[in-house]
């Protein structure tokens, strides 16, 4: 067994590796910032760094997952920048939605 933990995780360990696990950490942030945010807002909340982490983690995955050359991981990852770009782009018109409605209250003046 320590032949085999050894191997994983020292003989291979070349730079792929590193961006692997940076991508991983990354991916795994999303998590720690939605939790924290639903902590504060006492309810389930998605924050946009949600999206963000997840893009970032997601598309740092695919690349690591491309160089490694898995069907399944690729698959997995592609489709979830789709979701992750979707969710991002739909925060953005939101925010320009409202953006707009401010801009068109304007207060009169006397």
């Amino acid at each position: 067994m320590s032949a085999y933990l050894y191997h994983v995780f020292v003989e291979q360990f070349d730079l792929w590796i590193a961006l692997g696990f940076f991508a991983q950490a990354m991916f795994t942030a999303r998590f720690v910032v939605q939790w924290i945010a639903s902590e504060r807002a006492r309810r389930s909340v998605v924050p946009v760094a949600f999206w963000t982490f997840s893009l970032a983690g997601g598309a740092l995955l695919l690349i690591y997952a491309l160089h490694r050359r898995d069907p399944v991981f690729i698959i997995g990852q592609a489709a979830g920048l789709f979701i992750y770009t979707r969710n991002i782009m739909l925060i953005a018109g939101e925010k320009k939605r409202n953006l707009a409605e401010t801009e068109s209250m304007e207060i009169p003046r006397s």
